[in-house]
């Protein structure tokens, strides 16, 4: 009998917080819509534009190349993608069930990686793309992403998870590494796989910095760092700011509408947070 108002108490509280989570992006949409005058008035209770301003989205499709930055974005969230899961796979196997000299100082190395701050290597990575002249490239911009240290913990700990059965019945049937690895063990993974392309897509695709340093050419750069780039030093026109915004969040909405039932399932099962 006590569940019940637990349950409701439990409903009332979640749907606050997703009513919280929701308020950024519902001000980002507001504001689109308000004029200049609007959005940097202190009065609290005006939060619906007056007259919807429809013309913030055409200054900024006249001003922005969305279909070049759109094709640079998801060009870079492609290849990262399918770059991480590749070397994590073969990474996480070889961690999880093969026996090599050095094996677990290699490991190490992986997660001192992930303790460390990404910015650190930043200096290095660019020193190495502007040496071999590939500054303003996609190269460039995919140069970071090529292996995951993530992704081989991720993967590492999804292999060391499968029996050990599952090998020997292979070995007993003639299989070697390559082909236990590829027929047997992989595929097993398609969720964890799943995950890795989920998290490695949102982090390629929010990424600030390492595209604002290598590709400074507005051909070659993202959504992201095009965003940042109409920040002003003095003044910023919030409306178009945030129209850009919204028509920016277009792939990732797409992407999730699209793949809805394989991100769910792929971060429950990782056990992971975004």
């Amino acid at each position: 009998m006590n569940k019940k108002p637990k349950n409701v108490a439990v409903y009332i509280i979640l749907t606050l917080m997703a009513i919280i989570m929701l308020v950024p992006f519902i001000w980002m949409v507001l504001t689109a819509f308000k004029t200049i005058a609007e959005t940097t008035q202190v009065d609290p209770f005006v939060v619906f534009p007056s007259s919807w301003q429809f013309g913030n989205f055409a200054e900024v499709i006249k001003a922005m190349d969305f279909i070049r930055l759109y094709f640079n974005t998801i060009l870079l969230i492609a290849l990262r993608v399918v770059l991480a899961v590749v070397t994590a796979n073969l990474a996480g196997y070889a961690f999880a069930r093969l026996e090599f000299k050095g094996k677990n100082l290699m490991f190490g190395l992986v997660l001192f990686q992930m303790m460390i701050p990404a910015q650190i290597f930043i200096i290095p990575q660019y020193v190495i793309i502007s040496k071999l002249h590939l500054t303003n490239t996609i190269f460039g911009l995919v140069f970071p992403g090529l292996v995951s240290a993530f992704g081989t913990f991720l993967m590492r700990q999804a292999y060391m998870g499968m029996p050990k059965e599952l090998e020997e019945a292979a070995r007993l049937d003639g299989c070697s590494i390559p082909q236990t690895f590829f027929y047997i063990m992989a595929p097993l993974t398609k969720s964890s796989m799943v995950a890795l392309g989920i998290f490695t897509s949102v982090f390629a695709y929010k990424e600030l910095m390492w595209p604002m340093i290598v590709c400074p050419d507005s051909r070659y750069t993202t959504l992201a760092s095009a965003l940042a780039k109409m920040q002003g030093q003095y003044s910023t026109d919030y409306p178009e700011l945030m129209a850009a915004a919204l028509i920016a969040c277009i792939p990732m909405i797409v992407l999730y509408v699209a793949f809805q039932k394989q991100f769910i399932e792929g971060i429950a099962t990782s056990g992971s947070k975004l």
